[in-house]
């Protein structure tokens, strides 16, 4: 017997649904978030494959023996990476993995350079031994470009008159040169070089280890010149010596990958040696704290670095702030056991205890710089002028954005492995928008050959078909713009596919309440009492299918990375839109249907091959009239 057609009441579930629609499109064009005019407010926040931007590739090598990094640092290295990334202000950049070494970076939107976020960004503080000239030529060398590091306020002032006082540390060093001091020892030679560059994998002929690597070097230069190179004992004269200047050419002619192998004193102490080669040398060439390094500053001043004393293990925050000036700096707050490190590491330089700074490094008032080290670059080297206890600035003449991104480095860690940018590809907006319009033009030839079938084969129940695809639409487009202005979704071609595979499902629900109704009156019930009984059995088939459908795409979501992720996301959501226009628009509608005249027709209704089979002899009279 078919359920009173009083419990239920469509016009109510239309409401919610008309409620639904109107609260969506407030906070579509109203939320935070949303700018510009009306149709700006519309538009949904695309991925790089269609609205263009950059992509690059990043081949994490190895610094002994070249073969790939454990799966574990290849993904603490992405995470690393995929903070800075979004350090930038940009949340829907995707940053993946692809094989056993390589990172991909891919970025939506204004084409950028992604260079610098595949740094190690090992922070290291060391004191300046000795400055040499780095130009490669005779050549006196230029003042040593201005930088500082300065206390910032940690607090009260220790009351015991025994107590250093914090003094601030100047940009002020001085210009190198030779006397004006005391003689001091020539520091001690490295054992090894600071860092062997990475080797290329996949030849068998090419050099490992960093002994391998460094008998190259000396075949290529010959043993002349790794002998003379050898013999140095402090950076050669070679206008006093024109004989040694042609025995150390070769120098000149290695790159910065055959330079990096070769020990600090050697780097330091060969004047062919320049800093365009040691500034080409590959990451973390220099990142061992216990080795004396060689690092440049303004471009041709060599600098001859202690033992790294400091680390950036050892900063507990990283800060971009503006100083009293105004100027943007990086705040350093150190942990515990870094500040001690830290104020003894001041205390050597500010006292140039052992006389370990030359002369010719020394600023202007006679003390120690410290250099501050990233990676292979000196950002800053400036003369400590007291002890500094508690928190300190890196200055450098930083931009807001530079001293972000400096920040951002610090905060997150140096990375556990080192990378080589391999491929930077900036994809076109043109090409974004072609693959846009391939996608939409795809999705509305399938809904068009969904409704074009709907129409034909149920004739008025195709319009409900029609109806209600055209809401999931909307319900879909105003959800996508919400969900990207808020959480940063980005809609790509694998979005749009998972909303294409979508409708195939939105499709099956149809079908089975269709069929289930067509079944009903074949059993001898009218049209207006089969509805709800069909609604009742096709109901618990149309909520495990898109059950299902929706528990894959979750699944999909968890363990996927890329465009996948967006994929599952686009069908899921999809799926759950269509769920809910199936309650609130679908049954609701065909209720109201199935008490006009238009539904009990054979040729309208599209149940034209089942209405006829109602008034045929083998069903018994008083049944027809009970059902009627």
């Amino acid at each position: 017997m078919a359920p009173p057609q009083g419990q239920m009441r469509p016009g109510r579930q239309l409401a919610v649904l008309g409620a639904i629609f109107v609260v969506l499109y407030l906070l579509v064009f109203f939320s935070a978030g949303a700018s510009g005019g009306w149709k700006d407010r519309l538009e949904p926040r695309l991925g790089l494959d269609l609205v263009g931007g950059t992509r690059m590739t990043l081949e994490a090598t190895n610094t002994i023996d070249g073969r790939a990094p454990t799966a574990d640092n290849l993904e603490k290295a992405r995470q690393i990476i995929e903070s800075r990334v979004n350090a930038y202000g940009v949340a829907e950049a995707e940053v993946i993995t692809e094989g056993d070494r390589n990172i991909v970076i891919s970025l939506p939107g204004e084409n950028r350079d992604l260079t610098e976020v595949g740094s190690p960004a090992e922070l290291r503080f060391r004191k300046v031994l000795k400055i040499a000239d780095g130009s490669g030529t005779i050549r006196t060398p230029a003042p040593t470009p201005t930088g500082s590091v300065e206390p910032t306020p940690s607090g009260e002032a220790d009351a015991t008159p025994s107590a250093t006082p914090e003094a601030e540390a100047t940009s002020s060093p001085t210009a190198g040169g030779q006397g004006g001091g005391a003689p001091t020892p020539t520091p001690t030679a490295t054992e090894g070089p600071a860092a062997s560059p990475s080797p290329t994998t996949g030849d068998e002929d090419v050099p490992r280890t960093i002994e391998e690597q460094r008998q190259a070097v000396e075949q290529k230069v010959g043993a002349e010149a790794w002998a003379a190179a050898n013999g140095l004992q402090a950076p050669a004269d070679l206008a006093a010596d024109p004989s040694l200047a042609e025995k150390l050419a070769p120098f000149a002619e290695l790159s910065g990958r055959e330079v990096a192998v070769l020990p600090a004193q050697m780097q330091f102490n060969v004047p062919t040696i320049g800093c365009l080669q040691l500034d080409e040398r590959p990451p973390a060439s220099i990142s061992d704290p216990e080795q004396q390094v060689v690092s440049c500053e303004a471009g041709s001043i060599k600098n001859l670095l202690d033992v790294a004393k400091v680390l950036g293990t050892d900063v507990s925050s990283a800060t971009a702030v503006r100083d009293q000036t105004s100027q943007w700096v990086v705040s350093l707050d150190f942990t515990r056991t870094g500040g001690e490190k830290w104020t003894a590491l001041t205390r050597e330089a500010f006292h140039n205890e052992g006389q370990a700074c030359d002369a010719s490094a020394l600023g202007d008032e006679g003390r120690c710089r410290v250099a501050v080290v990233l990676d292979n670059k000196i950002i800053s080297s400036p003369q400590i002028q007291g002890v500094l206890v508690g928190s300190s600035q890196i200055t450098g003449n930083f931009t807001n954005a530079e001293a972000s991104e400096l920040a951002g480095y610090l905060s997150y860690g140096a990375l556990p492995v080192t990378f080589e940018a391999q491929e930077a590809q900036n994809v076109t907006a043109t090409l974004g928008a072609s693959h846009l319009r391939a996608g939409l033009l795809a999705a509305g030839i399938g809904m068009l050959l969904v409704v074009i079938y709907s129409l034909f084969y149920y004739r008025l129940l195709g319009s409900v078909i029609f109806l209600s695809l055209v809401a999931s639409a909307l319900l879909l487009f105003g959800a996508l713009v919400f969900l990207g202005r808020q959480i940063g979704f980005t809609l790509t071609l694998a979005g749009i596919a998972g909303i294409i595979v979508s409708l195939g499902v939105a499709a099956d629900s149809f079908v089975i309440y269709f069929e289930r109704l067509k079944d009903e009156i074949r059993e001898g019930r009218s049209p207006r009492s089969a509805v709800p009984r069909a609604w009742i059995r096709a109901r618990r088939t149309i909520i495990s299918a898109n059950a299902i459908t929706i528990l894959s795409a979750v699944v999909l979501y968890i363990v996927s990375v890329g465009t996948v992720k967006g994929f599952a996301f686009a069908l899921g959501l999809a799926t759950v839109l269509d769920l809910l226009v199936v309650f609130l628009f679908r049954h609701p509608i065909m209720t109201m249907l199935a008490s006009t005249k238009a539904f009990l027709s054979p040729r309208v209704s599209g149940l034209g091959r089942v209405l006829p089979a109602r008034s045929t002899p083998t069903q018994p009279r008083n049944q027809r009239a009970k059902e009627a």
